[in-house]
């Protein structure tokens, strides 16, 4: 069992969560209700870090939006998912993901999507079979990307582009 902490304790806790990473305000709540001696300790610790400029889910969903971008490569749609599994307000993440991808080419970043996961593999010999076509639509559905840009992308590496008219999300 973990030791109860006081206000103290509490406070030199979160400073070291929040320094070791970056939290956001639910994330560091559900870390120090499991610590607090004192439940009312919790708010008190989480409004002197936002005072102090420490905790603030806008920027964090900006950075954390625009390094999915960046970095991964993601698709808006995996952008807003991991927000919300790090429990970030729905309209703040909405945002957030909306002002990073306000410039992206959502095409341009699913052929550079199946480029970067499939480099090993040439070209032609790329989604030969319907299998391979239906497992690339799933991996890039996980990635953010929508139906009908992964469709459109992947009939010009497909073998057999024709399989993929008329093909619902649901049937691959």
């Amino acid at each position: 069992m973990l030791k109860k902490l006081d206000a103290d304790r509490l406070w030199d806790y979160a400073l070291k969560a929040v320094g070791q990473r970056a939290q956001t305000i639910g994330e560091l709540r559900t870390k120090l209700r499991a610590r607090a001696a004192d439940p009312a300790d919790i708010e008190n610790t989480l409004a002197k870090l936002k005072e102090y400029g420490m905790l603030d889910d806008r920027r964090f969903a900006e950075n954390f939006a625009a390094a999915r971008l960046e970095n991964q490569g993601f698709g808006k749609a995996r952008a807003l998912r991991d927000l919300r599994q790090r429990r970030v307000a729905p309209a703040v993440a909405e945002k957030a993901v909306e002002r990073a991808y306000a410039e992206s080419d959502e095409i341009a970043l699913i052929e550079e999507y199946v480029r970067r996961k499939y480099r090993s593999t040439p070209r032609e010999t790329l989604f030969q079979e319907d299998k391979d076509l239906a497992s690339a639509f799933r991996r890039l559905r996980l990635a953010g990307f929508s139906s009908g840009k992964i469709v459109q992308v992947l009939k010009r590496f497909a073998k057999n582009p024709d399989l993929l008219d008329g093909l619902t999300e649901t049937e691959m």
